[in-house]
């Protein structure tokens, strides 16, 4: 498999194996493609995945989803 990175890439995400070469580049493929807004939003999730960060990600957006529902509530 050929490691294609952009420098914005290779800056942006960890990828130390093989695996998560192989996880952005499937995530690549399916951005591609004509996604419902769900499997999009799934993707993007995946990305962050590969980023040093990532948990910061996933509190952001624990965050916005218990602001939603509480309100309704």
């Amino acid at each position: 498999m050929a490691k294609k990175l952009t420098s914005a890439e290779k800056k942006k995400y960890a990828l130390p194996t093989d695996t998560d070469f192989e996880i952005l580049t499937k995530c690549k493929q399916l951005e591609r493609l004509d996604l419902t807004s769900e499997d999009k939003l799934l993707v993007k999730l995946i990305k962050t995945q590969l980023e040093e960060n990532w948990r910061g990600h996933l509190l952001r957006k624990l965050n916005q989803l218990l602001k939603k529902y509480k309100a309704k509530n």
